[in-house]
């Protein structure tokens, strides 16, 4: 028997020690989602301290109860909730931020320079700095405890990241289509909807799904301007499981917490491709 070569033991040594690393990593990223839903199976005082990873005994009570709702509100209001905002804020982002991209990629303009760096730079600014005057503003307008104020900026492109990926994707793009769109007569809006649109779908796709992820996710804005628990999202739904009778119900909180992920996987899933690619072609590789 022929002892191999230590090129090849060394080749064969670092194999194995990059797939017990990447094991490992792979079990640290696991752990938390393996943890919830083995807690959602599991009766709300044995979450707290238990440190079985998954029942052996594994109950859907937690799961029974949000068909009964939510202090009297149906499940089902805070995921359509969520919808319009989400699916809103995906219309408008990729309404405004596809035009605004478009402004910048291929007209030329005095001042574009510019007002693109300034766009840019606004991505330095704390959200947290804007929260005092945009509330004050939109309460003196009276739009407070309605989905305006989380919706009204996406459709102004005010999120300056995604008009850079549009932008950054529209660059690459081939100057010679606008040239012979314009031959056949076609102006800035309908070389932008026929021609620069349709190729631009890799970064259109990417913009969606992070756009709903964070729509779907976000806790500080609906926090902050709805005030019925009819107009919650699923976020604050959430937040309503610690606030009953001011005890933790730390099982349905649980349970929530995982079917309000289901959607966002669903999305993800049905379109991680087109986030691969529009990721890799839009100059966010480095």
């Amino acid at each position: 028997m022929t002892t191999p070569p230590p090129r090849a033991r060394r080749r064969a040594v670092r194999s194995v020690r990059w797939h017990l690393a990447a094991l490992a990593g792979l079990a640290v990223v696991l752990y938390p989602v393996v943890w919830v839903i083995g807690a959602s199976l599991k009766p709300g005082d044995e979450i707290v301290g238990s440190l079985q990873l998954l029942p052996p005994d594994p109950l859907l009570d937690n799961y029974r109860r949000l068909a009964d709702g939510i202090a009297g509100i149906p499940l089902g209001t805070f995921f359509r909730n969520s919808l319009v905002v989400a699916g809103g804020s995906v219309v408008g982002v990729l309404f405004s931020c596809s035009l605004a991209a478009y402004a910048f990629a291929r007209i030329r303009f005095a001042g574009r320079n510019v007002l693109f760096t300034l766009m840019v730079g606004t991505l330095l600014l704390p959200v947290h700095v804007l929260l005092v005057p945009q509330y004050v503003l939109f309460q003196k307008l009276g739009l407070t405890n309605t989905y305006v104020p989380l919706l009204l900026g996406k459709y102004l492109a005010v999120d300056a990241f995604f008009v850079f990926l549009l932008v950054q994707f529209m660059r690459q793009l081939p100057a010679d289509l606008d040239d012979a769109a314009r031959v056949d007569g076609c102006g800035h809006l309908r070389t932008y909807w026929y021609v620069v649109l349709p190729l631009t779908r890799p970064a259109l796709i990417t913009s969606a799904i992070l756009t709903f992820v964070w729509a779907w996710n976000d806790f500080l804005g609906p926090l902050l301007y709805l005030n019925e628990p009819e107009r919650y999202t699923v976020s604050l739904g959430l937040k309503m499981f610690m606030d009953q009778d001011s005890l933790a119900d730390y099982g349905g909180l649980i349970a929530m917490s995982v079917t309000a992920l289901l959607p966002v996987l669903l999305f993800f899933l049905a379109f991680q491709r087109y986030l691969v690619e529009g990721a890799t072609t839009s100059g966010l590789k480095g």
